[in-house]
Parts: C-alpha cells; structure tokens; sequence
C-alpha cells in the first residue's frame, strides 16, 4: 500500500508545482521541456532500458504520436490548474479512464456488464456537475476548453500507452525509456523555436523547476508500476486506491490549500466521481470472476 501512497503524492504534488509555477513567473513549457530529461535519466537509471532491441519493427507510429501528445497535453494540464484549479484538473486527469474504457467497449469489442456501463453514466454527469458553475462569463466559460482537452488528451495517452503493452518482444519500460526521450526531443525543438524567435529566454530557475517537475512526475510512474508489481494478484485494488486517491487529495489541497471555490453541485460532482471509479472498480472485479 505504500508504493500506492507514495504515488498518488507524486501525482498530486505534480499539480501543486504546476499551480505554483503561475505564481513565481515559471516558463511551463521549459518546465516540461526539463521535466522530461529528468524522467528519461531516472527511466535509465532505474529501469535499465535495452535500447539495442529497439529496431524499425517497433511501434514508431505510436511512439511518435506520444512524444507530440505528451508535452502538448501536458501543457494543457498546466493551463487547466492556472484556470480552473487543482480539483477540477485532477479529476478531469483521473476521470479520463472512461476513454480508454469506452475504446476497449467500441474498438476492441471487450464485453460490458451492467455496473461498468452505469459507472461511465455516473463519470459524465460528474464531469458536468463538477465543472458547473451558477454564471459564467465569457471569457470563464472559454476556460471549460482546457479540462477537456485534459480529459481526452490523457484517454488517448492512456490508449496508446496500452498498445505499448500490447507488443511482448518490447520491455514496456524499454517503450517508456524510448518515449520519454522523443518527447524531450520535441519539447527541445520548441524551446530552441521559442528562442530564436525570441518568444521566451531560458533561464536556469525553469530549467530547475523542470527538473524537480520531472521527478515527481517519474516517481508517480514509478511507484504505481511497483504498486501493480506488490500487487499483481489484485490489480482493481491498485487502479481504485489511484484514482480515488488522487481525487480526495487533490480536492483536499485544492479547497485548503489554495482555496478554491466550489459550488455545492461541483461537491456533488465529485461525490459522483469517486462513485464512478468505485463502480467501474467493482465492475472490473466482477468480470476477472
């Protein structure tokens, strides 16, 4: 349980350093830039990836579509706590399960019973609820934009990330090894863009945020690999525990800490999306038996 706890702080606290990075002027996209060398090196470091095995058979098309949508959704998610707040983001994130639950359904033709159905109901109305407000303006309205791309961009993510899985003769984490340093790759190549053009100037305070930014964000990877490991038995109890987790301590940081207001349907909202994973939870449980 502790490789559990361990991760949902390393996540949680990813958000926390994202909404704080408005607050000291941070460059997010050189924050992410960096994020992902730290995580490549620490990927090396622990993981001991075989890139020799690594040849023109390998899923290229997806790694290469990974490497564009991880800095980009990443950005996003930082754009999403700036305007809406750790609460809402997070459970945008965690509630992005369904994507990849609706493509197994869909795509994959994976049989649905009747709770994990129910579960994806109860997800959507949470999403509404939890971002609703009584009046909105404009410009308020617009920012509904971004915990949406959050939401889908994270789903596909996690898609692409289970097709990963998918090829055997691939260590994952030789996969994981292997995306991390494309998307530092693209990340780099904007940042020297930015430069040139004179848009941004990098300076060494975001190149260290970004390098803390990446430790939290491999170490949220890290200890929920080794958490499904300890666990191997029980996998539902890892991906229940994670979510659920995030979601009740995100909220909690984000109304204590940084005093975010919800309404008293935004409360229901999470209410109904801790419901959502719980019966999804249960569902999965029902169709290992």
């Amino acid at each position: 349980m502790i490789y559990i706890i361990l991760s949902i702080f390393c996540s949680v606290t990813v958000a926390v350093l994202l909404k704080l990075a408005k607050r000291y002027k941070i460059s997010i996209i050189q924050a992410v830039t960096f994020n992902y060398l730290t995580a490549l090196t620490l990927c090396f470091l622990f993981f001991k990836p075989d890139v020799k095995i690594i040849t023109g058979t390998a899923p290229w098309p997806i790694y290469i579509a990974l490497a564009i949508l991880l800095p980009t959704i990443f950005l996003f998610l930082a754009a999403s706590v700036k305007k809406l707040g750790i609460v809402k983001t997070d459970i945008a994130q965690r509630l992005s399960l369904f994507i990849p639950i609706l493509a197994a359904f869909f795509i994959f033709k994976e049989d649905f019973n009747q709770l994990k159905f129910i579960g994806l109901g109860v997800g959507f109305l949470a999403i509404i609820l939890t971002f609703l407000r009584k009046s909105e303006s404009k410009s308020e309205s617009g920012n509904w934009f971004y915990p949406i791309i959050v939401f889908v961009g994270f789903g596909i993510i996690d898609v692409l990330f289970k097709q990963i899985a998918l090829h055997k003769e691939l260590p994952y984490t030789t996969s994981l090894f292997t995306v991390f340093s494309l998307a530092f790759f693209v990340s780099l190549i904007i940042i020297i863009i930015m430069i040139v053009t004179k848009k941004t100037k990098l300076q060494l305070v975001n190149i260290g945020c970004g390098l803390i930014l990446g430790l939290f964000n491999f170490g949220n990877i890290l200890f929920y690999l080794k958490a499904h490991k300890a666990l191997a038995t029980n996998p539902s109890t890892v991906f229940a525990a994670m979510n659920l987790g995030v979601i009740v301590v995100g909220s909690l940081i984000g109304i204590l800490v940084f005093k975010e207001k919800l309404t008293k349907l935004n409360y229901f909202g999470i209410a109904l999306a801790l419901c959502a994973v719980i019966l999804i939870t249960i569902s999965q449980l029902n169709a290992v038996r």
